[in-house]
């Protein structure tokens, strides 16, 4: 229901009157009835009083025609509507008027009791009741203050009418012209002004609605140019833009985009895009479009099809719908023809997952497969196995014959290869020479095991490659999924490693992961572990062990060996520290540790033995060998004052097999340092004669196999072995090398070994690897080593 202004206000005034006005004269009526009321109340006391006393003598002496004309004389009264008298006895019982006439607001009555002044005192004859009625609000009032009451009246109604008046007049009247100018504005479009001049709050409000309508219109002149000027940039802006509704529907297109597509706007305007969407794109794009927006814009990458059947993918990116104050939810969309993206990052795509040299999927493509295969052996209920292959010695091809030799001999195996994959296998080049392959059955065990087989006969016959004949193999290791692994990754990992004990084994041929084999993987982690940690923690330590003079047992050196020392496992083994350390690169750290932990323990050594003479043979592992390890070493034995004649460096025939010229001008470095060169495990390699003429040796070292067959049990072996020994000592000799063997364990080696003419040895026949804290020990006892070797 719509209220007027006007009756508002004459609602508030009426309340007002309600609120102020009727309590005032509810007040006064009050007061004036009270007042009355206590007037009569005062009269009537008087009467009843005086009466009582005069119908005392008359009651007492039964004087009826007395009482009667008494109580006539009372009822004459006006105030009085009824009396009546009664003597005690009962005789006397008088009431006037006989029928009284009942007045509209009741009757009330005053009682009292009569008596007589005897001479023996008063005496009760009777009781005299008056009967009045109740006084009226308004029969209360005087002449005057009913007179009050008008004048009151009629100023309240001249108040409310000059209110009525002047609101009308003042208020009303340019409100009124007001809410025709905002209706005509409304309706006809046109800007429309309040004729109204006055100083007050009306006036002020008429000048400022005169004002703000002069300000719209010029706005509205502004926002008619931008819109214009938007209009034209929509429409000659090189982009495809679009508007949707709230329903996908088209409500705006651009004149670019009219001319990309090839449609009319009238064709167009009031479609649903989806229309335009290819049927089997809709879904995809329906499910893009519900992702949740980013700063307000959502992108969606779908196909649209143009007026001429074309089809084209295109980036559509839409403005955010959610505008409030606005009933209509409209968007603005910039469309991106993506074609020729798409199909260049399709083509990338391809690259990406495909190896270059041999046309199948890479480690990346592999990985997608993988995830694709173990989705649908789930769905189908079937196994899948991994056929993990390597080729053995095609490092040896790549080395020397070369990467194009090697190209060759991978893209032959792939040729082989996949005329023997069953229909639906997927293979890849994993890297290098690694292959996996991806075979799903509901029996597979079998299959894998065959194709396994069949690809390891390829390799039954030599290649030919550059004219050159190379035979190889392969080491193949098959998992299972789901029975050997739960995922992908595992899956992977498990044919890696059934691969890895297939090439441990003895390499060509093909083994299914066991259990058993992560045994083997947890022992390396357990030892890389303990790698880490013992760096780490300083649990290495460089072991000695006494290199001696064959003929009299006199110690004129030490070899220094890495030790492990766990706090909980003690003392371990170093071979698969050493073994694990090169592979995972920690080899360069442990063996920085352990040389600088030997240098310290031959200084302590010397000070406490008092010999500072013996020398100090370290071994460096090949990868140990750059170009700063000269200088380094030179800083430490520097740092702990040890002469450097006193370090041999020993080294093993793989560290010199290449002839590598840097490791040539390390080990010329070495020795014009002033250390010396020994050469270890003398007699094992390809050419280790060569070695005394090409490098600056100082030792050679005869490995432990030769003097362990010394006293061979098979006479043929023991007359060789001797015969080598010999001979590696004389020609040692005459290339001024001092000759050490290794391995000594019996009397019978050592006396051999003497009448060799070998310089020195060691072995455990003399002393195992020990503490340094141990050789001090020793070094304080008064017998000597020589001392114990003379006495044998």
């Amino acid at each position: 229901m719509t209220r007027s202004v006007e009756s508002r206000f004459l609602a508030i005034v009426a309340t007002t009157i309600f609120i102020l006005v009727v309590p005032l004269f509810g007040l006064f009526l009050s007061l004036a009835t009270d007042r009355a009321s206590r007037e009569l109340q005062q009269n009537l006391d008087v009467v009843i009083a005086a009466n009582a006393q005069a119908l005392a003598k008359p009651l007492w002496d039964f004087d009826r025609e007395s009482v009667e004309q008494i109580t006539a004389t009372i009822v004459s009264n006006g105030m009085i509507s009824r009396v009546t008298v009664k003597d005690l006895s009962g005789d006397i019982a008088v009431s006037m008027p006989a029928l009284p006439k009942w007045p509209k607001n009741g009757l009330e009555s005053i009682s009292r009791e009569i008596y007589y002044r005897a001479m023996e005192g008063p005496k009760l004859v009777g009781t005299i009741t008056l009967y009045y009625s109740r006084i009226g609000m308004f029969s209360s009032l005087r002449q005057a203050e009913v007179l009050l009451i008008g004048i009151f009246m009629l100023a309240v109604i001249g108040v409310v009418g000059a209110a009525v008046i002047g609101n009308r007049i003042m208020v009303m009247k340019p409100l009124l012209k007001l809410t025709a100018a905002i209706e005509a504005t409304r309706q006809l479009g046109s800007r429309h002004h309040v004729d109204w001049q006055s100083n007050d709050e009306i006036g002020r409000l008429a000048r400022s609605f005169n004002a703000m309508q002069i300000k719209l219109e010029r706005e509205e002149s502004e926002l008619k140019l931008a819109h214009r000027r938007s209009t034209d940039i929509y429409n000659t802006t090189p982009a495809m833009l679009f508007s949707l509704d709230e329903e996908d529907r088209i409500t705006g297109v651009s004149d670019y985009w009219l001319l990309a597509t090839g449609y009319k706007r009238h064709e167009i305007v009031g479609r649903r895009f989806i229309e335009l969407v290819p049927p089997a794109a809709q879904d995809a794009y329906t499910d893009r479009k519900k992702t949740r927006s980013i700063a307000g814009v959502q992108e969606a990458t779908t196909q649209f099809v143009c007026e001429d059947g074309r089809i084209m993918d295109v980036l559509i990116a839409e403005s955010s719908r959610e505008s409030e104050g606005e009933t209509e939810a409209l968007s603005l969309s910039v469309m991106t023809d993506v074609t020729a993206l798409k199909q260049s990052e399709e083509r990338n795509h391809r690259q990406a997952i495909t190896d270059h040299l041999t046309g199948l999927s890479n480690r990346q493509g592999f990985e997608i497969a993988l995830d694709r295969e173990i989705r649908a052996t789930d769905l189908a209920g079937e196994e899948l196995a991994c056929i993990f292959v390597d080729l053995d010695r095609f490092k040896w091809i790549n080395d020397n014959l070369g990467h194009q030799a090697g190209d060759q001999v991978l893209c032959a195996f792939v040729e082989h290869m996949n005329a023997l994959l069953p229909q639906g296998a997927t293979a890849a080049r994993l890297g290098g020479d690694e292959f996996a392959i991806l075979v799903r059955a509901r029996h597979v065990e079998s299959l894998a095991q065959d194709l396994s087989g069949r690809l390891c006969d390829v390799f039954g016959d030599p290649m030919v490659i550059e004219g050159a004949s190379v035979r190889l193999s392969a080491s193949i290791g098959i998992a299972l999924y789901p029975r050997h692994a739960c995922n992908a990754a595992e899956l992977l990992q498990k044919s890696d490693m059934a691969m890895y004990s297939k090439k441990r084994d003895g390499k060509n041929g093909a083994q299914f992961y066991d259990p058993q084999l992560q045994d083997h993987t947890r022992q390396r982690a357990e030892i890389e572990h303990d790698i880490e940690e013992g760096l780490a923690q300083g649990w290495f330590d460089a072991f000695f062990q006494p290199i001696v003079q064959v003929e009299t047992g006199r110690v004129v050196g030490y070899e220094a060996l890495m030790r492990l020392v766990h706090p909980e496992h003690g003392i371990m083994p170093p071979a698969p520290l050493i073994a694990v350390a090169e592979e995972t690169g920690a080899i360069t750290r442990l063996g920085g540790q352990i040389l600088e932990k030997a240098l310290a323990n031959l200084a302590r050594l010397s000070d406490a033995s008092g010999n500072h003479d013996a020398y100090l043979a370290v071994n460096f592992s090949p990868l140990q060998f750059d170009p700063s390890l000269p200088v380094r070493l030179a800083a430490l034995t520097t740092e702990y004052g040890i002469a450097p004649k006193r370090i041999v460096i020993e080294i093993t025939e793989a560290t010199l097999l290449h002839d590598n010229p840097q490791i040539r001008t390390i080990l010329d470095e070495f020795n014009r340092y002033g250390y010396r060169l020994a050469l270890d495990d003398f007699g094992t390699g390809y050419s280790s004669l060569s070695y005394l003429n090409r490098f600056p040796v100082d030792i050679v070292k005869i490995d432990q196999s030769f003097i362990r067959a010394l006293a061979d049990e098979n006479p043929e072996l023991r007359h060789k072995s001797r015969m080598l020994v010999e001979g590696i000592t004389a020609i040692s000799h005459k290339m001024e090398c001092t000759v050490v063997a290794e391995g000594i364990e019996t009397e019978e080696q050592r006396r051999i070994l003497a009448d060799f003419g070998v310089d020195y040895g060691q072995g455990y026949f003399f002393a195992r690897p020990q503490a340094v804290a141990t050789l001090i020990d020793e070094s304080r006892m008064p017998q000597t080593r020589s001392l114990k070797v003379s006495a044998r």
